[in-house]
């Protein structure tokens, strides 16, 4: 259980760098858009990759701890 909060602290600076990022960009770079008139397509391929780690680590390490 001593490993909880070191995971907590991981978990909180890995949220805040990417909300830094969405902040300064409005999107994570690499996420694709496309605007052709008055039709907007919007598809997050790099914030969901970035999710998908970012869960995966979270729940890797919370089965480790168990």
């Amino acid at each position: 259980m001593t490993d909880l909060p070191k995971l907590f602290i991981i978990i909180g600076v890995v949220f805040i760098v990417i909300g830094l990022i969405w902040t300064m960009f409005g999107k994570l770079p690499g996420d694709i858009s496309f605007k052709k008139g008055n039709v907007t397509f919007y598809f997050p391929i790099v914030t969901s990759i970035v999710v998908s780690i970012v869960l995966s680590l979270i729940f890797y390490f919370i089965g480790k701890i168990r």
